[in-house]
C-alpha cells in the first residue's frame, strides 16, 4: 500500500505483513515482554518487601535499572502492537510514547556507569564506602541521571513545537522518532550527544575495572566478584549501544536482502530492544545470593517459611 507522511510531498511505498505473520510477530513480542516484565516485576516486589535491599545503594541503583528496562520494553511492545493494529498513530500520542521510551533508554547507560563506580568505591575504598555511598546520595544521583536525560531530549521536543504546524500534531504518522523530530540538525545533535555520553561511560567502566583489577591483592574473592560485575556492566552497555546502530543495521541488511525488509526490521528490533532486557535480572537477580533467596520464593509463588534477611550484603558472584 502507499502512505504519505504529513507535510511531505513524497509518497513512500510501505510493505505490510500478512495477517498470520503479523499475529505471530506480535504474539512473540508480547510473550517476551510479559515474561521479562514478570521477572523484573518480581525483582521490584522483592526489593520493596525487604529493607535489606532498599537501604543499600547498590540495590537501589539496580532496581532503577530494572524499572527503566520495564518501561522501555513496555513502550516498545505497545508501539509495535499499535503499529500493526492501527498502523499510524496520532502525532501527540506518538510523542508521549517516544519520549517515555527515550528517557528510559538514555537512563540505562548512565545508571550502569554509576553502578560501576559504586563497585569501585566498595573495593578500593572499603572504609569510606558507607560514607560516600549513602541512600540519600544514591537518590540524588538518580535524580541527576534523569536531569541529564531530560536535557538531552527536550531540545528535540522544543524544536518540533516551535517549527511544526498545529495541524501536524493532530495528524497521524507511523510512530518513529525520525517521523516526529524531522529537523536534520536534531539527528546530528543526537549523534554528538550519544558519542559524548558513551565515551564518558566507557572511560568510567574501563577505569573502574582496571582499578579493581589492580586492587585484587591476594586473590580477594570480593575483588573478583566486583571485576566480574563491572565486566557484565560493560556487556550490558555494549547491548545498549546497539540502539545507536539500529538504523544502520537495518539499512545494511535491507540493501543486501531487499525482499526481507519486514523480517529484518522485526529481528533487529527483538535483538536490540527486547533481548538485552534479559541481562539485568541475571546480573543481580540470579547471581546475587541474597536476592536469589527471596526471588525464588516470590517468582515461584511458594509459601515457604520466611527467613530473615542477611545482615551482610555481598557483591554479586
Amino acid at each position: 500500500m502507499n502512505f504519505s507522511n504529513t507535510g511531505k510531498n513524497v509518497t513512500t511505498v510501505v510493505y505490510r505483513d500478512t495477517l498470520n505473520t503479523a499475529i505471530l510477530k506480535n504474539v512473540i513480542t508480547v510473550f517476551l515482554c510479559i515474561s521479562i516484565n514478570y521477572v523484573n516485576g518480581t525483582l521490584v516486589h522483592t526489593f520493596k518487601k525487604h529493607q535489606v535491599f532498599n537501604m543499600n545503594p547498590r540495590y537501589i541503583l539496580y532496581i532503577h535499572l530494572v524499572i527503566n528496562d520495564m518501561i522501555l520494553l513496555t513502550m516498545f511492545t505497545l508501539i509495535q502492537v499499535l503499529s500493526y493494529i492501527v498502523f499510524t498513530l496520532n502525532v501527540s500520542l506518538c510523542i508521549v510514547l517516544l519520549m517515555i521510551a527515550i528517557f528510559a533508554n538514555l537512563n540505562n547507560p548512565l545508571t550502569l556507569a554509576v553502578m560501576a563506580v559504586e563497585c569501585y568505591i566498595a573495593i578500593c575504598f572499603p572504609l569510606r564506602h558507607t560514607q560516600i555511598c549513602t541512600v540519600k546520595k544514591t537518590y540524588v544521583v538518580i535524580g541527576l541521571i534523569w536531569v541529564l536525560s531530560t536535557l538531552s531530549i527536550l531540545p528535540d521536543l522544543f524544536d518540533a513545537l516551535a517549527k511544526e504546524s498545529q495541524e501536524f500534531f493532530h495528524s497521524r504518522v507511523f510512530c518513529l522518532r525520525e517521523n516526529i523530530f524531522r529537523n536534520p540538525k536534531l539527528a546530528e545533535k543526537r549523534d554528538i550527544t550519544n558519542t559524548v555520553f558513551l565515551v564518558i561511560i566507557w572511560f568510567t567502566l574501563f577505569y573502574t575495572y582496571f582499578r579493581i583489577l589492580f586492587a585484587a591483592q591476594a586473590a580477594s574473592a570480593d575483588s573478583k566478584k566486583a571485576r566480574n560485575t563491572v565486566l557484565l556492566h560493560g556487556f550490558q552497555l555494549l547491548l545498549c549501544m546497539l540502539t545507536y546502530v539500529f538504523h544502520l543495521l537495518i539499512e545494511g541488511l535491507t540493501y543486501l536482502f531487499p525482499r526481507g525488509v519486514l523480517a529484518i526490521r522485526f529481528t533487529i528490533a527483538i535483538l536490540v530492544q527486547v533481548l538485552p532486557r534479559i541481562i539485568s535480572p541475571i546480573v543481580y537477580g540470579i547471581r546475587d545470593k541474597t536476592f536469589r533467596k527471596y526471588l525464588k520464593r516470590y517468582l515461584l509463588c511458594t509459601n515457604s517459611a520466611k527467613t530473615q534477611p542477611q545482615n551482610t550484603l555481598k557483591s554479586p558472584s
